[in-house]
């Protein structure tokens, strides 16, 4: 170990950390930005930043107090453009690195308000008393908040909460997670790790839930209570997600992400959405085309589905619960569609990309938040005869190495349907 080592850092690496080169190789120092002379700790690859010699002229304050010790945020000393090129790059260099020739536009900030989800994580101390907060920087220690300020002003009352109910849980002496997410009508929180409980400790959560005014509260996605339904607006629709329900991190960034679907999916009057989760782009597409709805949790397809139904001017929606990644749609399957679009999970599709590619779908359009995946699954595609027209990155993880992206796909045979016209 060197205690002493004084780096030069050349760029910031995928997770957001300043790299260097060292004498037996790259060196990794979190918290450190390009161009900056830096005295670190160096063990092996990893650099533990001491003090920065020569700063950045990118270098500016961070937002938060916490920056550096909670784990949630990678980098918030960088400023713009800098932070946005760095975002940007990420895409690029993922698809270069696949061998993938791509147009990728200029990023786009989808923050918004702030995150409508988050989850804390509470440990009991060595006298049994819960603390409740985000884990530490590189540990499994956690790291207590008084406040967070990239969360949407809807989860203003999440930390309280999360404490309540940690609160209630400590004789458990297990470790909790504490999903909360803001809704329409108030937070759906929804724990995880507690395990069954008894009559006595439910009854406490329900008297919790009411006290402090929740929507919904559930124990690993079995609701305890449900004092409102906990809707949230997609589109004209409105859908009551089940609980921990995958949702895009901010509505900001959703928005954002059907913008550019709708705008690829054009005038297309048959359409599949598929790994559709709770419909975020399903019920927009809706708007002016038939959508069939491929999603592995019933769950969360029957909420889409629901939330189809309970909307008036909505065109026909059709779902099939359906493990794409072991059965996708079959190119056969796929025949009757003028464009399809897929959303996985950080696996990616690949699956699914090689029916696809087999296929004749004039339109496809990826949507991905992890762009080593979503290089792999267009390389696919264009083997299969399909063109990458463009890739937008999208950036609703402000502050984190996270990045989402929108790709375009056409076949090289076909004709895209006409430019949609976007409703509202």
């Amino acid at each position: 170990m060197d205690l002493n080592a004084i780096l030069h850092i050349d760029r910031l690496g995928a997770r957001g950390e300043g790299v260097s080169k060292g004498r037996k190789g790259l060196i990794f120092t979190p918290f450190a930005l390009p161009g900056e002379t830096i005295r670190a700790e160096v063990d092996g690859e990893r650099g533990k930043l001491v003090e920065v010699l020569t700063p950045s002229p990118d270098r500016v304050a961070a937002l938060c107090p916490h920056f550096t010790h909670c784990g949630g945020c990678a980098v918030q000393t960088l400023r713009q453009p800098a932070y946005g090129e760095w975002k940007r790059g990420l895409v690029v260099d993922a698809l270069r690195n696949a061998g993938v020739e791509a147009k990728v536009g200029a990023l786009v900030a989808a923050w918004g308000a702030g995150r409508r989800r988050v989850t804390f994580h509470s440990r009991n101390d060595q006298r049994g008393e819960p603390h409740v907060g985000f884990m530490q920087a590189r540990s499994h220690r956690i790291y207590e908040i008084d406040a967070c300020p990239i969360l949407a002003p809807g989860l203003a009352g999440a930390l309280p909460a999360a404490r309540r109910v940690a609160d209630i849980l400590k004789s458990l002496d297990k470790p909790l997670d504490i999903v909360v997410t803001a809704s329409l009508n108030g937070l759906d929180l929804d724990i995880r790790g507690c395990g069954k409980l008894d009559f006595a400790l439910e009854q406490a959560l329900i008297a919790a839930a009411q006290d402090l005014d929740f929507a919904r509260l559930s124990n690993h996605g079995q609701p305890l209570v449900e004092r409102r339904a906990p809707d949230i607006a997609i589109g004209r629709a409105r859908v009551s997600p089940p609980p921990g329900a995958f949702l895009q991190a901010t509505e900001a960034g959703e928005e954002a992400l059907a913008r550019l679907v709708l705008e690829a999916v054009g005038a297309a009057k048959k359409t599949a959405d598929l790994f559709c989760g709770v419909g975020a782009f399903a019920l927009r597409l809706a708007e002016t085309a038939d959508v069939l709805c491929a999603e592995s949790e019933e769950s969360a397809l029957a909420a889409a589905l629901r939330g189809g139904r309970a909307t008036v001017g909505l065109r026909r929606m059709t779902g099939e619960a359906r493990d794409l990644f072991r059965r996708p749609l079959r190119a056969e399957e796929l025949a009757p569609f003028a464009a399809v679009v897929f959303d996985p999970p950080r696996a990616g599709a690949e699956a699914q990309a090689r029916e696809l590619a087999r296929s004749g779908v004039p339109t496809v359009v990826g949507v991905s938040c992890n762009a080593q995946t979503f290089a792999r699954d267009a390389k696919i595609l264009l083997d299969g005869g399909y063109a990458l027209e463009h890739v937008t990155p999208v950036d609703q993880f402000l502050f984190s190495p996270h990045v989402e992206l929108v790709g375009v796909f056409r076949k090289a045979s076909a004709k895209p349907a006409r430019k949609r016209r976007l409703l509202g």
